[in-house]
């Protein structure tokens, strides 16, 4: 058995009924992109990190005012590459893979000025940027009160 293989499997483990400890899955934890959101008077900007990822791998939809942005855990490229071109699988073994891509699922509440119908997102050097334009909102308005 290889040594750093032995070492990654302690890890892998961690946290699990054989040692006493609650299960976690630290992978999944720690697998949830970064994000940043930053407010001018203008708009709402959104900053994911999603490095090695283009704009096809993911996946943006807004349901009412829940903006939901999702990652598949393998694209078809992937399979490809695991497959040769006989159709037989590869026989390569894994050694370390800690580079493997993640599925993840994040959703945000928007602000309920955002105008929706002018939301944009583009990935650029391995960042998400989601804008969302503010529209004017109306403002109270001050009803009179008369005596009958």
């Amino acid at each position: 058995m290889n040594e750093l293989a032995l070492f990654n499997s302690l890890f892998d483990d961690f946290g699990s009924v054989a040692c006493g400890l609650p299960s976690v899955n630290f992978k999944k934890v720690f697998a949830s992109p970064k994000v940043d959101v930053k407010e001018t008077k203008d708009s709402y900007t959104l900053e994911m990190d999603l490095p090695g990822k283009t704009e096809k791998d993911v996946d943006i939809e807004l349901n009412g005012n829940v903006l939901t942005i999702s990652s598949l855990q393998e694209t078809k490229e992937e399979k490809k590459d695991e497959e040769k071109e006989n159709g037989a699988k590869d026989e390569t073994k894994w050694l370390i893979r800690e580079r493997s891509t993640v599925e993840f699922k994040r959703s945000f509440t928007i602000p309920e000025d955002v105008d929706y119908e002018k939301l944009s997102a583009a990935v650029k050097n391995g960042v998400l940027t989601v804008m969302m334009p503010r529209r004017a909102v109306a403002l109270p308005k001050k009803i009179a009160v008369t005596c009958a």
